[in-house]
């Protein structure tokens, strides 16, 4: 299941449970989680794109590792709200991704990187730091984002 609605993502997962958040870049794949009662966000690694096989591969391994119940994706839409290439990018990457057979929330991340860039700046990091940080941290915001919005359809 793949939606852009928190409440029918929520329905799906009627446990709660461990949550992946993903911005997938052109380069990069930033990752973050949450405990399973979607109260916060933390940053987890960042991994380099390349074919989807070892993308999923690795992203397989992370999920098993915390034992995930459900996935988030960025969805990069225009500040009008429309969607563009980079939309339509994230949408084919949850659709490759729902091979894994969990539930998959599209999530609007228009301010994402902007306010990961604010936290990391507050935080007094390095720009090569804040660099090598950014998608992950992007990661982060837009999964917080939506378990904030998911823990008041949920529970």
């Amino acid at each position: 299941m793949i939606t852009q609605m928190a409440f029918e993502f929520a329905g799906a997962l009627p446990d709660g449970g461990p949550l992946i958040g993903l911005d997938p870049g052109t380069k990069t794949i930033g990752t973050a989680f949450c405990d399973a009662g979607w109260r916060f966000a933390s940053p987890g690694k960042t991994l380099p794109r390349g074919k989807f096989a070892r993308d999923k591969a690795a992203l397989e391994a992370l999920i098993a590792e915390r034992s995930v119940k459900g996935i988030v994706i960025g969805l990069p839409l225009n500040m009008d709200g429309t969607e563009g290439p980079r939309a339509q990018a994230s949408r084919a990457f949850a659709r490759n991704l729902a091979i894994l057979g969990l539930p998959i929330l599209l999530w609007d991340e228009r301010w994402s990187t902007a306010g990961a860039e604010r936290g990391l700046i507050e935080q007094d990091m390095s720009r090569a730091k804040r660099a090598e940080r950014i998608d992950s941290a992007a990661a982060a915001v837009i999964l917080q984002g939506a378990i904030d919005a998911l823990a008041g359809s949920a529970f």
